[in-house]
């Protein structure tokens, strides 16, 4: 069997816990952030970046368990400075590590676990059980889309330095995609009661469509820079967690802000 099916029946569970929501879905995010922040972690190494990985790992799970007590936000922000003046502190007692070590340390836990947490936050709002598939049919349509507009009309490069086989033309089908499909899943929200008007779902699709390509060439260019194919084998035919959720990371964000700033839930 094509390694790509077997990962896509690893990774089916998931969706089953998007269904579930609430506090399912909040640990199994948890738990794709600690394997994530792992990926990244191991990857580093390569460049002879020590992290310090427990408290990266420490942050998250904390971080997971507070999301939604209300005070998450200043828990967090207190969490982080905190963290930073633990991890600054590191370097002067054990010179095995620097301050490259500890700020890695604190990007990944922001990239891998703060971003992933926006799936639970948006899943938390008014309708989220349904808003929240918006960050993934973005994510999936649009990748599906540029590659099939890449491969069939693309030409012109898009960052060959980053990614060589990613096109101008698979971009736009992309986005184009990412629209498209968000726009007819407002719709179908709207006539099941999700009273939004359409046209912000056809906006947050190419805010998506866009942005969530950057979090696909971010990852792309991190593995560059540390000489990987991969963050990990984790998932057959796919990568990594990192390799499957990149976009999906960009796309959460986008989905969070703008249904929270511009349409106010």
């Amino acid at each position: 069997m094509n390694n790509r099916y077997i990962g896509a029946v690893i990774l089916a569970p998931f969706l089953i816990f998007l269904f579930l929501g609430g506090m399912y879905l909040k640990y199994a995010i948890m738990v794709l952030s600690l394997l994530g922040m792992y990926e990244f972690y191991k990857v580093v190494e390569e460049k002879n970046i020590n992290a310090v990985s427990l408290i990266g790992y420490l942050l998250c799970i904390i971080y997971y368990i507070s999301l939604d007590t209300g005070t998450s936000l200043r828990f967090a922000f207190f969490m982080i400075i905190i963290a930073v003046f633990i991890l600054m502190c590191i370097p002067v007692i054990n010179l095995k590590y620097n301050f490259i070590d500890v700020s890695i340390t604190i990007f990944v836990f922001l990239y891998v676990a703060v971003f992933f947490s926006f799936i639970v936050l948006v899943n938390n709002k008014p309708f989220g059980r349904y808003l929240v598939w918006l960050i993934f049919v973005s994510s999936w349509l649009c990748d599906t889309f540029a590659y099939y507009t890449g491969k069939a009309f693309g030409k012109t490069k898009l960052c060959p330095k980053v990614s060589p086989k990613k096109t101008v033309e698979g971009s736009v089908g992309g986005i184009l995609g990412s629209t498209l499909s968000c726009g007819i899943l407002g719709y179908i929200f709207n006539l099941n009661g999700i009273h939004i008007p359409v046209y912000n779902f056809f906006i947050i699709g190419a805010l998506c469509g866009a942005i969530c390509q950057f979090g696909d060439l971010t990852a792309s260019s991190v593995k560059r820079y540390v000489g990987v194919k991969d963050y990990s084998n984790l998932i057959p035919g796919h990568g990594g967690v990192l390799d499957r959720f990149d976009s999906i990371l960009f796309s959460s964000v986008i989905v969070y802000y703008y249904l929270t700033f511009i349409i106010g839930i």
